[in-house]
């Protein structure tokens, strides 16, 4: 394959964003954009200069020079089209939160592993350069034994009960848009905890404005990750060790630096800044996959976007949260 041919689902605010990092990927090219509104996708073609605009989600499914698609949608409908996207072959990047239950995730990887088809959750972080580094020395020992992860993400947004992140219908919340982040990354590095505990605040709707989670392991080991939609927080995240710890300095989610804080030692910054906006990255790893015949990626494999989900799932049962994922079919 010369070229890997992209595109893109849902022309909304964070597609935009990532469309504009494609000049960074060598061996791709954004071939076509979907929506379900014609001057939505034919506004977002022109604007990216993309030369074909569909005015349905299975129109791109149709084409046969779309190689792999980015889903951008909002959450709850990213279940039809990844599955309708995998029955029709085509390679999958779909935005965080993956789906908004534990069940449409795996209905979704089961597929995908059955059909040997390429799909990543769109977690940009776990590409960033400076997490690539904080990760290469947690493994080389820099900190010693990893016992605790801390982590926080707060934007305060209007609550406009109009916008997407306060909408029941569309998924919003802190959970699949903030607080998602904070548990990706202590997954990361601690991997799946068998004790989840959360504590939150929810809108007359159902909707999560702010919560709190603490993640229990079996050798000791805990998590804290706090998500709000009313509180503006730093955005850091700190792994701690017994002989040091690494601060991801703000915002964490995509950092251009680190403080690595040995025992006795000065702090020492690092720093690694992102290509572009920081989309390029994960970006590149999907399209070297692809390119290569894989079928997951090893930084961001489905078996964590599993966990991921399955502890956001409980968060969501001890909020008394109720989320309505999408129907199955487009």
């Amino acid at each position: 394959m010369t070229s890997v041919r992209w595109g893109i689902v849902g022309p909304g605010r964070i597609a935009s964003k990532v469309v504009r990092d494609f000049p960074y990927v060598p061996g791709a090219e954004v071939v076509a954009v979907a929506s379900r509104s014609k001057e939505r996708a034919t506004a977002f073609a022109a604007e990216h200069g993309i030369d074909t605009a569909y005015d349905s989600y299975q129109a791109i499914l149709d084409d046969p020079d779309v190689d792999v698609l980015y889903v951008a949608t909002p959450h709850p409908q990213h279940r039809a089209i990844a599955l309708a996207a995998l029955r029709a072959g085509k390679a999958l990047l779909v935005e965080k939160a993956f789906t908004v239950t534990p069940g449409a995730t795996r209905e979704i990887a089961d597929l995908a592993r059955e059909r040997g088809i390429f799909v990543m959750e769109a977690m940009w972080t776990r590409f960033q350069p400076a997490v690539v580094r904080m990760r290469e020395l947690i493994a080389a020992g820099a900190i010693g034994e990893v016992a605790s992860v801390q982590v926080e993400l707060g934007a305060k947004q209007n609550a406009d009960p109009n916008d997407r992140f306060f909408s029941f219908e569309l998924g919003g919340g802190a959970l699949f848009d903030l607080t998602v982040y904070p548990i990706s990354f202590a997954q990361m590095v601690l991997g799946k905890p068998d004790r989840v505990h959360a504590h939150g605040v929810l809108t007359g709707t159902g909707v999560d404005v702010e919560g709190s989670v603490l993640l229990g392991y079996p050798d000791g080991r805990t998590a804290t990750a706090f998500g709000s939609l009313r509180c503006q927080t730093p955005g850091m995240a700190r792994v701690v060790g017994t002989e040091g710890w690494i601060e991801v300095l703000p915002r964490f989610h995509h950092p251009s630096a680190i403080l690595l804080q040995r025992n006795g030692h000065e702090p020492e910054t690092i720093t690694r800044p992102a290509t572009g906006a920081g989309y390029s990255h994960e970006l590149i790893e999907v399209t070297e996959c692809i390119a290569a015949g894989r079928t997951e990626s090893a930084v961001m494999p489905l078996a964590d976007t599993i966990a991921v989900q399955d502890i956001m799932g409980a968060v969501a049962e001890q909020l008394g949260m109720e989320p309505q994922e999408g129907p199955a079919e487009l």
